[in-house]
């Protein structure tokens, strides 16, 4: 009898990716093997692992839980996959998990996440987004009845304009030069305003910037208002960013404020464990709404060529791309 394998998708050069076959080892104690249903591209981060955009001062903090391989490449690299466990503690049971493309998985038994029954398999992919989001809100310190905007309708921005209009009281305005979200957010009971309609937008109590976009950036600290905090979501991989802080930036007392998923904010750290706030998300889920984040699906057999069409010619208009297996 041949031994179990799998097949994965690994980023081999700028632009190229391809499907290699390789062995899978038998799980041991405190393990599972999961054999995936779908998983997803997270087109910020994965279009800059894609086109060899990180820069080497931050491969170790790009490091996804499972990728396998090293920036700029070869990599196998991806943390978005749902699947059912075949093998080990919980077998027939449907899990989300932070891992790359790939068929089948062996992983230890606490790196997988039950989804909840009310959460379905199609939907559940978003739950790497979704923690982003999750994240981004604790760091905004938002409260009822603030005023706030989010710059970006991307998938990350729009789950967290999302949870921010879902605290009593806020006014959550969404802005992006793309007219074709104003379906999606108007499904999400947000309004879409484009950047040029966003000056009467003055005198915010909290900016999300999660647009990718310099400009956006630019723009959200000219919204802030006295005193407010600014969110910094996007990453630029190797890009640089001007920003106008010589002008109303200090008078102002502006904080700007990065947030990035990789850690939880130090006054949850105690309570909060990556475990719990992946739950959190995956429960979140349970919203048909949501569904119009989703606005694609290939086979994985595909995946080398979807991922060359997604991060280029499709990307304005693409939210979350699904990987059917």
């Amino acid at each position: 009898m041949s031994a179990p394998s799998a097949t994965a998708f690994w980023v081999i050069g700028p632009g190229q990716g391809e499907l290699r076959d390789e062995p899978l080892e038998a799980p041991g104690v405190d393990e599972v093997r999961v054999r995936s249903r779908y998983s997803a591209i997270s087109r910020g981060t994965e279009s800059l692992v894609f086109h060899g955009r990180v820069p080497p001062s931050q491969y170790a903090a790009m490091r996804a839980p499972f990728q396998a391989g090293e920036f700029p490449a070869p990599v196998k690299y991806g943390y978005i996959s749902v699947g059912d466990v075949v093998e080990g503690p919980g077998a027939g049971q449907m899990v989300f998990c932070l891992h790359p493309h790939q068929s089948d998985y062996v992983v230890p038994t606490q790196a997988v996440v039950p989804v909840p029954a009310g959460v379905p398999a199609e939907r559940a992919v978003l739950a790497a987004n979704m923690e982003t989001a999750i994240n981004a809100v604790w760091d905004s310190a938002a409260g009822p009845g603030d005023r706030i905007a989010v710059i970006g309708a991307g998938v990350v921005g729009l789950l967290a304009a999302w949870l921010l209009r879902r605290i009593p009281g806020t006014e959550v305005s969404v802005i992006d030069p793309n007219p074709a979200r104003e379906d999606i957010c108007a499904a999400l009971g947000l309004a879409l305003l484009a950047p040029e309609q966003a000056a009467s937008l003055q005198d915010l109590d909290l900016v999300v910037h999660a647009s990718g976009n310099p400009a956006g950036l630019r723009q959200a600290l000219s919204l802030a208002g006295v005193e407010a905090r600014v969110v910094e979501m996007s990453w630029y991989g190797d890009a640089g960013v001007d920003l106008p802080l010589g002008e109303g930036f200090h008078a102002r007392r502006l904080t700007l404020r990065s947030s990035q998923v990789g850690r939880i904010p130090p006054e949850r750290s105690s309570r909060w464990d990556y475990r719990r706030r992946l739950a959190l998300a995956l429960a979140l889920l349970d919203d048909p709404a949501l569904d119009g984040l989703i606005t694609g699906e290939d086979a994985f057999a595909n995946l080398p060529a979807v991922m060359q069409r997604v991060t280029g010619p499709e990307a304005d208009r693409t939210l979350c791309h699904r990987i059917r297996y």
